[in-house]
């Protein structure tokens, strides 16, 4: 929480400054600048710079407790389909769950890749066929899933989703049934979603 303890110091601070003070380049600034204003911790004044973030000023005693807070403490269960479902089975579970992504997984509960609303979209306008297609030719495949292990801090979660722009990310570890497999595949075990970061934020606002 380097950054925020700058800002405290120095507020109000420009981001040149804190790049200057970190030797950071600005691009990496704004990615780590980002969850901290996301989640309250520093806020973002136009022509004035970054001061405290209203979830900090009083104390550092919430910006201690959200720094401690790791992925696997506060993970939601997985929205889960099978890679050989159809994509009409996909949109159907994407309504019935009410998420905005499903994570696709093998017989095994691996990971295989990654399927959104847009994905679905873009995939069934104009195509009159896509509902009885299986969902492997619409998701995003795993080498270009993002995803975050449950040891991971929830800070550097939200850091992923914003760099990346995703709504949520598969929580994974290392399969135990890799058998003959060459590269290391990755058991699904939960999710991390935006809902699920405001839920963080409020809980500890909450508990200060």
């Amino acid at each position: 929480m380097q950054i925020v303890e700058l800002v405290k110091t120095h507020a109000p601070i420009t981001g040149e400054q804190i790049a200057e003070m970190l030797g950071l380049s600005r691009p990496t600034l704004r990615s780590d600048l980002a969850p901290l204003v996301m989640l309250g911790l520093v806020d973002a004044k136009p022509k004035v710079g970054y001061t405290p973030g209203s979830a900090v000023t009083p104390s550092a005693h919430f910006s201690r407790q959200l720094n401690g807070l790791k992925v696997k403490d506060v993970q939601a269960i997985p929205v889960v389909i099978r890679e050989n479902a159809t994509v009409n089975d996909a949109v159907v579970t994407l309504f019935m769950e009410n998420v905005g992504s499903l994570i696709v997984v093998d017989e095994e509960g691996c990971l295989t890749g990654v399927i959104s609303r847009k994905d679905l979209l873009k995939f069934t306008l104009g195509n009159p066929s896509a509902a009885s297609m299986p969902v492997s030719m619409v998701m995003t495949r795993e080498p270009n899933v993002i995803h975050v292990s449950p040891e991971d801090s929830v800070l550097d979660a939200a850091r992923k989703m914003i760099t990346h722009q995703v709504d949520s990310l598969p929580v994974v570890t290392p399969s135990k049934k890799n058998g003959q497999q060459e590269a290391p595949r990755k058991e699904v075990i939960g999710r991390i979603s935006k809902t699920v970061m405001i839920k963080v934020l409020l809980d500890c606002a909450s508990e200060r």
